[in-house]
């Protein structure tokens, strides 16, 4: 038996309350077992399954954020900005290695 081990990945995580660029991070997002929900900071999100500027929704405050995986040019914003996402340091070793090739 496998056990519940729950998926993860590195992912960009933009809060997109305040308008089309907020603050973000870079993190290790945590799957449901059937995908429907994220876990990341203490927060559970669920798909918008649609909209603009924003495709997940915290499910306890319904704030807007965009999620997706991190691009190795680091332009993972939805829109240009000059805003630099924070690095969690558990995971800033394996992103520039892995994902930005850097390191």
């Amino acid at each position: 038996m496998l056990g519940n081990t729950m998926k993860s990945r590195i992912m960009y995580i933009e809060y997109k309350g305040d308008g089309l660029a907020g603050p973000a991070r870079i993190g290790r997002v945590t799957f449901s077992q059937t995908g429907a929900t994220l876990y990341y900071g203490g927060k559970s999100f669920q798909s918008l399954k649609g909209g603009y500027k924003a495709n997940y929704f915290d499910v306890e405050s319904g704030e807007r954020y965009w999620i997706s995986g991190p691009r190795r040019d680091g332009q993972d914003a939805l829109y240009a900005t000059h805003v630099k996402p924070e690095i969690d340091e558990d995971v800033r070793e394996e992103y520039l290695r892995d994902i930005r090739g850097l390191a």
